[in-house]
């Protein structure tokens, strides 16, 4: 079994699609798995950890630990390589106000950034680290 940390986005948004692309592109060593929303909600250990199809936030898993939204954003950052990193620094920010802002882009994400039909297929610098 994989142990490395489970990032879980949704698959269909362009926005989450692209903060994916950027963990990989700050991960070259592959510390963190990716996964889409939709495979997730497919899964019954997935389920048992409460991620289901009603799921809508980023989610990271790290240890059994599970974490949404701008603390599962401030969790996984610690995971990617120098500068990206440093957004890590947000936890100092109490999780009110930080959920508060990424409650407001969540909401607007298919409105401001637009919203596929499907999961695209990613390239060849995810190998390895796709679930499903």
């Amino acid at each position: 079994m994989d142990s490395r940390p489970l990032v879980l986005f949704d698959g269909v948004c362009v926005l989450c699609n692209g903060w994916a692309q950027f963990i990989v592109r700050h991960d070259p060593v592959g510390k963190l798995r990716l996964g889409s929303l939709q495979w997730a909600a497919e899964q019954p250990h997935l389920q048992e950890l409460g991620i289901g199809a009603d799921t809508d936030s980023i989610v990271f898993i790290e240890e059994g630990k599970v974490s949404h939204a701008s603390t599962a954003v401030v969790r996984l950052v610690r995971h990617l390589r120098f500068p990206a990193n440093l957004m890590s620094v947000f936890i100092i920010v109490p999780r009110p106000l930080r959920d508060w802002v990424y409650a407001i882009v969540a909401r607007n994400r298919y409105r401001w950034f637009g919203k596929r039909e499907a999961c695209p297929v990613p390239d060849a610098s995810w190998k390895g680290r796709l679930l499903g």
